[in-house]
């Protein structure tokens, strides 16, 4: 094929340009009509909540609506279509969804609490019998504040700072359902509501379902350490449990073991860890005699465990008993409660492995500063059980303990980078907002970290 002349390769150049010019135009024309979907979507959903709220507010509202047929809900359930009823609504330190966590762990001091529903059960406090023995469940809920039905296959993760990857590879929100799946602290159960901590909701989320955290079940770091005896196979708990020796030295990181006896106690603890079960967690470990005589060992690993004795014997594990007394800077009667919490473990183990970005994401995590402004006014709030005449006019908190304990929310929340990823490109200068259980804040963001401008109450709105 001979050259090109030049009228032909003028003619070819205002082709290409027209074609570039129509690829615009179309891709225009696609975000209009994206555009124009939410729209939609948003005003059919305010006109749906208006007429829901028109028949909340008739006379006759006791006629219930006509049952449905009884084939109708198996034939649904068979094809996987269900009709979800909340057991209850979460009343949360996060009211908003700016500056909620995207994940529980993040803020340790935020709480939240969770009331059973009497029109799912008649005695909703007989559904909790038995789930105070648990220190940790599951939470299901649905994500019901996601502002649009619309979903796509690939997703921007915050903390992957604009790059694309599958949606069943992270935890984002926008899903083909919306359901959200949380692991949260259980501090204590009165009558028919919950207590939680470490959680990342905010109030009025649905709740859909409660499920007791087991680590033999739900961990592997756990489940690879399991050794149980034989038991029937009708039964669910297992005659005796054990836990890896990764546990094992996660725990004893935990306890401050003096010099004079650290090889004798590390033996007795070892001992009396190999063996222990995951019910009695709370159990002080200072005492290696007693916790020997209240949990059983597996015959089949007697012989594992005088090697891990011999081993200790031998010294070389003192590396590891020094290590322990410089991690452990304060003492268990002094350490706050948080710090002892057996979170999950997402450790080095072979045998369980997450995305790298999860460890190393490319967005670090940001240094959290206060202004002075900032400290005074986070210092006037007072925890709610606080009262009196001279300290009615002070603000109260809800949820929160103490301002320390909210400062510590605080420093969770903005470290972790509460900011999408068009905030963080196009708003930089942008001051953010986000409201912590009955306190406004207001921060801005510089290079590398977050500094707290304002804390003031929440305006009570009318």
């Amino acid at each position: 094929m001979g050259p090109l002349c030049g009228c032909c390769g003028e003619h070819i150049d205002k082709l290409s340009q027209q074609v570039s010019v129509m690829r615009k135009e179309i891709k225009n024309l696609r975000q209009m009509l994206d555009s124009a979907v939410r729209a939609h979507r948003k005003h059919m959903t305010s006109v749906q909540s208006a007429v829901s709220k028109m028949r909340l507010c008739e006379p006759d509202s006791d006629q219930t609506p006509p049952p449905p047929s009884p084939a109708s809900p198996q034939a649904a359930l068979e094809q996987g279509n269900i009709q979800t009823v909340p057991i209850g609504h979460i009343s949360s330190c996060f009211s908003v969804k700016n500056g909620t966590p995207r994940q529980p762990t993040i803020c340790g001091p935020s709480r939240a609490e969770l009331r059973i529903q009497q029109i799912v059960f008649n005695n909703p406090e007989h559904a909790l019998v038995g789930l105070e023995h648990y220190s940790h469940v599951w939470i299901i809920f649905l994500f019901h504040k996601n502002g649009h039905l619309s979903y796509k296959a690939k997703v921007k993760p915050p903390r992957l700072n604009g790059q694309r990857v599958g949606v069943y590879s992270t935890r984002s929100p926008h899903r083909p359902n919306a359901l959200g799946l949380t692991l949260a602290k259980l501090d204590k159960i009165v009558g028919d509501t919950i207590h939680l901590s470490d959680i990342d909701m905010i109030t009025g989320t649905p709740v859909l379902d409660i499920k007791p955290y087991i680590p033999e079940y739900d961990s592997p770091h756990t489940r690879m350490g399991i050794y149980s005896e034989p038991y029937d196979s009708n039964t669910d708990q297992p005659q005796a449990t054990t836990v890896s020796l990764n546990e094992t030295t996660d725990m004893l990181n935990l306890h401050n073991v003096s010099e004079t006896d650290a090889q004798s106690g590390l033996k007795n603890d070892l001992g009396s860890l190999f063996s222990r079960d995951t019910s009695e967690a709370d159990i002080p470990v200072t005492d290696s005699s007693r916790v020997s005589d209240q949990f059983s060992l597996p015959k089949d690993l007697h012989g594992v465990l005088e090697e891990v004795k011999a081993y200790v014997t031998q010294g070389d594990l003192c590396q590891l008993t020094c290590e322990s007394e410089d991690e452990v800077s304060v003492s268990p009667k002094t350490k706050p409660p948080e710090l002892t919490v057996d979170h999950p473990c997402y450790g080095e183990e072979a045998y369980s492995t997450i995305a790298g970005w999860i460890r190393d994401p490319p967005v670090g995590g940001l240094e959290v500063r206060f202004t002075p402004h900032a400290e005074r006014e986070l210092a006037e709030f007072l925890p709610t059980h606080l009262s009196g005449p001279s300290e009615r006019d002070r603000p109260r908190f809800k949820f929160l303990c103490s301002p320390k304990e909210a400062a510590a929310a605080i420093r969770g929340v903005l470290a972790a980078d509460p900011r999408s990823v068009y905030r963080r490109t196009c708003c930089r200068d942008k001051l953010f907002f986000f409201t912590l259980d009955t306190a406004d804040i207001t921060c801005w963001f510089g290079r590398g970290f977050a500094e707290v401008l304002q804390v003031r109450p929440v305006e009570q709105h009318v």
